[in-house]
């Protein structure tokens, strides 16, 4: 059930999105670096690399600058489309291709670059791979400001990620798997769009009232 209806949302969501697909393409195609697509190696299920599709937003050489990896608010390597682009989650259109190939889901664990996968703690780590992948999920929706958490912590970004935030998202993630369920994909797919339009909102603790303690 959980695949028949990853197939039928990523049917209707490509078609929903096409009028708005095509301008982000063709300004992504005549500004900044002219790159529409950005393919970056992530984990998924049973622990198989796969390319995650998004929209680019960052100049190519990004791994090797700054914060590597990880993406922080406000960071130069950044398009200023980009930086729409990322704040309204639009970069991640493209991921609903990666849904209808299976390799990923509407909701899931958010799938991981190796280098982060590998700060989830082993018995984490060990139950993700177990199940396929998300576009979003509780640890999306929990740490949607992440980006301005790595910037304002004081810490170095590796530092804060391995010590700070992989430890309790991992925890989400667990709760989810431990509580999957369609009903509980629906509720997540509702605070996904809930926290795109009020980013300050901390509805999910009413709503999930069994969360995992920060």
């Amino acid at each position: 059930m959980k695949r028949a209806l990853d197939i039928i949302l990523s049917l209707f969501g490509l078609l929903l999105v096409l009028p708005i697909s095509i301008p982000i393409m063709l300004i992504l195609r005549f500004t900044d670096e002219g790159e529409i697509f950005y393919i970056q190696q992530r984990v998924g299920k049973g622990g198989k690399l796969f390319g995650i599709l998004k929209f680019s937003t960052m100049v190519k050489n990004s791994p090797n600058m700054g914060a590597g990896l990880l993406t922080v608010e406000n960071y130069p390597r950044i398009f200023p489309f980009g930086r729409f682009l990322r704040k309204t989650k639009l970069n991640e259109i493209p991921q609903l291709i990666n849904i209808l190939k299976g390799e990923m889901s509407i909701v899931g664990p958010r799938p991981q670059v190796p280098t982060h996968f590998d700060f989830f703690p082993e018995h984490v780590k060990k139950e993700i791979v177990k199940i396929t992948t998300g576009l979003t999920g509780i640890g999306s929706i929990v740490f949607r400001d992440e980006e301005t958490m790595l910037h304002n912590n004081g810490k170095t970004y590796d530092e804060y990620y391995r010590n700070d935030i992989a430890p309790y998202k991992g925890e989400l993630e667990l709760w989810y798997i431990k509580n999957m369920s369609l009903r509980l994909d629906l509720v997540l797919i509702f605070l996904t769009a809930w926290v795109i339009f009020f980013p300050d909102s901390r509805l999910y603790e009413k709503v999930l009232k069994d969360l995992p303690q920060r």
